[in-house]
């Protein structure tokens, strides 16, 4: 991502800001994996896309209106004995230099130099409850300013949440951040391609997972966007499984839910395919039972529909079939109402997607479904599960699980789905598993 872009970001939020206000937010903090050792260590979402700063142990404050400069960074200095321990810091020259700042402090300092920045703001934009240990160091701040009262300082008399803001901006993809979410679907798409082609009968799922994050790493994607769910047979019924330690069986189906992660934006893409290359007659009805669900769920991303549309598309599908099928029994009108379909499909068919994989953005406003619109991008993931041992369930569907996802884009006049680089359709599935080639198909949906 260029620097122009998150200046841009940064003014968009100071112009909403506005004068007299100051917004805080601090980098998110490493954490430890076991004993001495850290996870690998990734930016909080929030304070990456003002910043395109990565590093930890930093904070960045918004000041609309101040001469000395907007932009303050708070971050840790140089220091050549823990950078050759721990890598390369950016420092306050950097800061400045190369992510824009136009004041730059060391992170030491920040107890006496930010309660001045303080001084003589009316509110404070900061999101109490998600740094609980920064939490009380604002309160003592304020407190500060608070005891220059006599002197003629002004107390800002406000405390608002920044999430609300910052979160609706996020919502609303640029054409920067669609290329990046571009990038990571093509990669993720492709890893999925890699792991129906090496699957068989007798691997660990594990060993599946692997073939996908050496694809992800190896095209771009340094990490996942999140745990990788590899399930064969009736772990696919498992929502979040994410042990991935069982053999695949001949005749079982897999559901894999993957996504890379690319310039700290997520792909989110399910497929579920035969371990064998060949769908058995009941796994087959039921896989196009979710595909048609999904295709209806898909044709109703349109700006100018509801966030719920999809969902209630997908819906009508799956309590059809699913009385067809003779796993339902009743009226679709009277099922839907009583949500006799969540026996199967217990989960809303999509969340937004961007920096984080079940990204922010609120789906009522004012009690309302929201609508859809241009730059939104989210997931059509519906699904069936149909546990081991269902009770009045005829035993050739017990231990099926069944998710297919895409990530989509809204458009002025539709949709862009972003991941069709990965087959779906039953004789595509099927003859990329036995190594025919797979080609991309059309990828957007206009309203007609």
């Amino acid at each position: 991502m260029q620097a122009n872009e998150f200046a841009k970001r940064r003014q968009r939020l100071l112009t909403i800001l506005g004068n007299d206000s100051i917004a805080i937010l601090p980098a998110a903090p490493e954490r430890t994996r076991s004993r001495d050792v850290e996870h690998p260590y990734r930016s909080d979402s929030d304070f990456y896309y003002l910043t395109g700063f990565p590093e930890p142990e930093a904070i960045v404050v918004l000041i609309p209106g101040r001469k000395q400069g907007q932009f303050v960074l708070f971050c840790r200095e140089r220091d050549v004995e823990m950078e050759t321990w721990h890598g390369r810091r950016t420092g306050l020259e950097g800061a400045m230099q190369r992510y824009g700042a136009d004041d730059a402090f060391p992170i030491e300092d920040v107890d006496d130099i930010l309660p001045g920045l303080m001084e003589n703001r009316e509110r404070v934009f900061y999101s109490m409850g998600t740094h609980p240990d920064l939490d009380q160091r604002m309160l003592e701040w304020l407190n500060r300013v608070r005891k220059k009262a006599r002197a003629g300082v002004h107390v800002p008399g406000e405390l608002v949440s920044l999430d609300h803001l910052l979160h609706e901006m996020r919502l609303i993809k640029s054409t920067a951040e669609i290329r990046a979410m571009k990038k990571a679907a093509k990669v993720s798409a492709e890893a999925h391609c890699r792991a129906m082609q090496v699957c068989t009968p007798g691997m660990m799922e594990y060993q599946v997972e692997a073939e996908i994050l050496h694809h992800f790493m190896t095209h771009g994607c340094r990490h996942a966007a999140y745990p990788s769910i590899v399930g064969g047979g009736e772990n696919g019924c498992i929502l979040h499984y994410t042990e991935n330690e069982s053999e695949l069986q001949d005749g079982d189906l897999l559901l894999i839910d993957a996504g890379g992660e690319y310039d700290n934006y997520a792909a989110d893409i399910t497929r579920t395919f035969p371990v064998n290359g060949r769908f058995s007659p009941a796994q087959k009805a039921l896989y196009e039972l979710v595909l048609a669900a999904q295709y209806a769920a898909i044709e109703k991303v349109q700006p100018g529909n509801h966030w719920n549309d999809p969902h209630m598309a997908a819906v009508k599908v799956l309590t059809k079939g699913l009385i067809k099928l003779g796993l339902l029994k009743g009226t679709p009108a009277k099922l839907i109402k009583e949500e006799a379909y969540r026996r199967f499909y217990m989960h809303r068919t999509g969340h937004w997607l961007g920096m984080d994989v079940h990204d922010v953005g609120d789906y009522k406003l004012d009690g309302e479904w929201r609508l859809l619109e241009p730059g939104m991008v989210l997931t059509v993931e519906p699904g069936l599960y149909i546990a081991p041992g269902s009770k009045g369930v005829a035993k050739k569907w017990w231990g099926i699980g069944i998710r297919i996802e895409d990530d989509i884009r809204v458009t002025r006049n539709g949709h862009e789905v972003l991941s069709s680089g990965v087959p779906k359709d039953v004789a595509e599935v099927e003859a990329l598993m036995a190594g025919k080639k797979f080609v991309v198909k059309k990828t957007a949906g206009k309203k007609s």
